[in-house]
Order: structure tokens, then C-alpha cells, then sequence
């Protein structure tokens, strides 16, 4: 990877913590929508927190989160991840990146689950970087 596309380290306020799903995330998207449409959104990743693997960072100073996870129906053909972002003073959105997908019945055919999962991450740590100078 060339050195201007190797990510920088996190400025200090976001931390990551991959053990389980925020809390955050339900209540940003039930205040979106109704719980029920909530429940159903990325195949329940919110509600159940059984889809791995995710990662996610958390910025306790703005009460916002960023979260890499699955965010497509398990039995769909092509699995993808998604890019979850919770800004500060509220909302949800997905952010819209490059596709990171993989074919789970070609699981050792490139992109595999593993490189879709890093480049995704990488991904999400440059939109970190960028959103530091926006807040």
C-alpha cells in the first residue's frame, strides 16, 4: 500500500471497542424509525449483536460512534460490510463507500470475508481522519 494511502493513527478521542454493540446504535436508529423497522435494519444487527465481525469506535466527548459490520442478509449470495456512522448531537447514517464484498459460497476465492473486513476497517479509519475536521 503506498504511504499516502496507509491510515494515520486515531486521534486520541476515538476509542475502539469491539466486545458487543452499542447501545448508541439502537437509540439513534429508533429515533429514526419505529422500533419494529429498526429491529429489521441490517438483518437485526442492532438487535441481536450475533453478526461478526465488527468493529467500532467510540467518541465518549461527542457521543458518536463509527461501526464496520455486516449489513447485508445472511443469505444473500454476496455478503457485504457496511460502514455505520452516529455524529455527534445525534442521527444515524451509512456511510457510502467502495463495495466490501465477498462471495461466502467462494470463501477461499478473493476478496475473502477477512480482506473485505480489512479493507472496510481501513476504510472507516480514513473517514475518522476526515471527520476530525469537521466536528
Amino acid at each position: 500500500m503506498p504511504d499516502w494511502q496507509e491510515p494515520q493513527p486515531l486521534p486520541a478521542t476515538w476509542q475502539r471497542c469491539d466486545t458487543g454493540i452499542l447501545p448508541l446504535w439502537w437509540d439513534r436508529l429508533c429515533s429514526q424509525t419505529s422500533p419494529q423497522s429498526a429491529a429489521m435494519y441490517a438483518a437485526g444487527l442492532f438487535t441481536e449483536d450475533r453478526r461478526r465481525p465488527i468493529a467500532q469506535w467510540y467518541n465518549p466527548a461527542s457521543d458518536s460512534a463509527l461501526l464496520v459490520a455486516p449489513e447485508t442478509s445472511p443469505e444473500w449470495p454476496v455478503q457485504r460490510f457496511g460502514i455505520f456512522y452516529a455524529p455527534p448531537g445525534g442521527g444515524f447514517t451509512q456511510v457510502h463507500s467502495a463495495p466490501h464484498e465477498w462471495h461466502p459460497r467462494e470463501p477461499r476465492k478473493s476478496p475473502t470475508e477477512q480482506e473485505a473486513f480489512e479493507a472496510a476497517v481501513a476504510e472507516a479509519q480514513r473517514f475518522l481522519q476526515v471527520e476530525m475536521y469537521f466536528v
